[in-house]
């Protein structure tokens, strides 16, 4: 992880616009040259932050999926910026629309509840537990394919995820209600789901 000092951090964030921020500051930005920097704060004294930063995480998470060929944001960066007391990873985005967008956009193809059900039991079969997994964090690339976005809160593990592990997570995917509404407005989400696990060597 590079140090950034403050004018270094200045420099690097000229020219950029902010997608994101919260009561405690800026959380997204979109650098001068496109990439994007998202910023880390530490939420609590002791923290597992500390010894395992977020910003990490975040690149870590990148490579395990890239390894994996889920498509994902490419880390360019990693940085620790004492003077915002603040950790920041430097990324390409994934190109696509988020499933939300699509939804909202009215643009969703037929089929997508369908591809999602299957894409999401091949995350379970990596290994892949994503508690932050939702429809705003799932983007559909213009080259067809699903891929994953905001992946700080992931964990990837060498085997397939277990029965309850795997209830738990489709749990998360119904906590909004829209995303709730349009995922259970048949049954081609679950029976994809259950058609790929089933496809998949345990």
């Amino acid at each position: 992880m590079q140090i950034l000092e403050h004018d270094d951090y200045l420099a690097l964030r000229a020219g950029a616009r902010v997608l994101e921020r919260d009561r405690y500051g800026e959380k997204v930005l979109a650098l001068a040259d496109g990439s994007y920097l998202k910023l880390f704060r530490r939420k609590r004294l002791i923290s597992s932050a500390a010894w395992y930063p977020y910003a990490q995480r975040f690149a870590d998470n990148a490579q395990a999926l890239a390894e994996r060929e889920i498509p994902c944001p490419e880390v360019t960066g990693l940085y620790r910026i004492p003077s915002l007391r603040r950790d920041a990873v430097r990324y390409r985005p994934l190109e696509g629309r988020t499933l939300r967008q699509l939804l909202a956009e009215g643009t969703a193809a037929p089929d997508l509840r369908a591809r999602l059900g299957a894409f999401v039991a091949g995350l379970h079969a990596a290994g892949i537990y994503f508690r932050s997994l939702h429809l705003g964090n799932i983007v559909l690339t213009p080259a067809g394919a699903l891929g994953l976005i905001d992946i700080a809160d992931l964990r990837a593990g060498p085997r397939a995820l277990p029965a309850h592990r795997r209830r738990r997570n489709l749990q998360h995917m119904l906590r909004d209600g829209n995303d709730r509404a349009w995922l259970q407005a048949d049954t081609a989400f679950d029976a994809a789901y259950r058609s790929a696990q089933k496809a998949r060597p345990r």
